[in-house]
């Protein structure tokens, strides 16, 4: 009789295709919409280059930090696994328990309900059309995803290209307005940056980086093991930097620094400015193509931490099973499509979803910096373990990253305030189900 615990993660993924799934989860809907915060916030054209350029040289930071973890602690699990490795199973547990119930499902349901809001702009299904096209994508995704990663990887590919195409695409607008020699939409000089400006821009430049880390996930399917995984984080953080930085080239260019700061949808009001206002359903489609993209990646690596932390958990056999011949966590995978298709419902019924997902912010960045602090903390507590990939400037890289996570916590606790409460009470049914299900022996 097969026995589906027999069957392990095998090492056929290469690294460009762990860079495609990189880009196609971080690079999400958000970069057509968070330049303009960004703007804002920053106030004059350099910072907006600037804090951009800060926030991927962080996230180099904390690529290099997970390249060390990654490569010495290789497992489907990622964060999961070392962070066990650091602080203990519970602490472990309770951070896949967070993933799995609201960080990357309530990730999953709301990127569908972007796919929503733009399609119904393409196909108007009426007040309903945004949440029937959000439960859709959901449900095709996680059937997409149950096809095995085995065989070809051309779809994956596909569905990444489709994304860039869409930043591309308004590099060409920028493009065509140099060519046709049409000045911005605006010509004002913004206004002089403060210390206060530049730390809300910096939050949501961060928070459109959030993301790369989960890249962890696939550290037991990467071929070389010694090097593929910190060549992936490293190449992925590089490719997104250069693709938001030209993005908000492109914004700038179009519609100068007053312009985007006040635009409530930049990306549309660029690509209307250089193709006319049909240009719309273009963009829609292109913001669906990029939310299709983020969900693909989030499915992806989220099942694989809830496979790693329910195969070692007494009771949750059914889920902690590996399917050989596909080469995924298929239950995994399943479980998390059934809890994002109930949060999908969930934000059909109540308004203001995008709140619940933000107060889930605070156990992001919490577990985050613990992230970035495990570098030191299992340096000293398994000074042995073979690290074919050690952190350079050790120990300054990694506290500053897990400063800068800390920062973001206290950040979004300062934002968010009595909301953090719902993500705290989120972890704290998790350190419940860890006493419940014991680890295995």
């Amino acid at each position: 009789m097969h026995d589906p615990h027999a069957a392990t993660p095998t090492r056929h993924l290469s690294v460009p295709y762990v860079i495609f799934i990189a880009v196609g989860m971080v690079v999400g809907a958000g970069i057509f919409k968070s330049p303009a915060l960004v703007a804002e916030n920053a106030g004059s054209v350099w910072a907006v280059y600037g804090v951009w350029i800060i926030g991927g040289l962080i996230s180099l930071m904390g690529a290099l930090c997970y390249g060390e973890l990654s490569t010495a602690y290789p497992s489907p699990g990622g964060d999961y696994y070392f962070l066990t490795k650091a602080y203990g199973p519970s602490f472990g547990f309770s951070f896949a328990w967070a993933r799995f119930s609201i960080i990357n499902t309530g990730s999953i349901a709301l990127l569908g309900f972007v796919i929503g809001d733009y399609l119904n702009l393409v196909w108007n299904l009426g007040p309903n059309g945004p949440a029937l096209f959000a439960l859709v994508s959901v449900v095709v995704m996680t059937l997409f995803n149950l096809r095995g990663t085995t065989g070809g990887k051309g779809a994956d590919y596909a569905i990444t290209s489709l994304e860039v195409i869409g930043l591309l695409a308004l590099a060409a607008a920028a493009a065509w307005l140099v060519v046709s020699a049409i000045a911005p939409a605006t010509t004002g000089q913004g206004h002089s940056p403060n210390a206060a400006g530049l730390g809300y821009a910096l939050v949501f430049v961060l928070l459109a980086f959030g993301g790369w880390s989960e890249m962890s996930t696939l550290s037991a399917e990467i071929k070389n093991p010694e090097r593929g995984m910190v060549q992936a984080l490293l190449g992925s953080v590089v490719i997104i930097t250069l693709l938001y930085l030209m993005a908000n080239w492109a914004l700038l260019r179009g519609l100068g620094i007053e312009g985007l700061a006040q635009s409530k949808a930049p990306a549309a009001d660029l690509m209307a400015r250089a193709f006319g206002p049909q240009a719309g359903i273009v963009l829609a489609i292109a913001v669906a193509a990029a939310a299709i993209t983020s969900i693909n990646g989030t499915i992806i690596v989220g099942a694989r931490t809830t496979y790693a932390a329910a195969r070692e958990r007494t009771g949750l056999n059914w889920i902690g099973s590996w399917d050989g011949q596909r080469g995924i966590p298929s239950n995994a995978i399943i479980a998390q499509g059934i809890v994002s298709v109930g949060l999908v419902v969930l934000g059909a019924l109540y308004q203001g979803f995008s709140t619940l997902v933000d107060y889930t912010a605070p156990v992001y960045w919490a577990f985050l910096t613990a992230s970035g602090l495990a570098v030191i903390v299992l340096r000293r507590k398994m000074p042995d373990q073979p690290r074919p990939f050690k952190v350079p400037l050790y120990p300054v890289l990694p506290l500053v990253f897990a400063g800068s996570s800390a920062l973001m916590l206290w950040s979004s606790l300062n934002y968010v305030k009595i909301g953090a409460l719902f993500g705290l009470a989120v972890v704290g049914v998790g350190v419940v189900l860890a006493v419940i299900t014991k680890p295995q022996k």
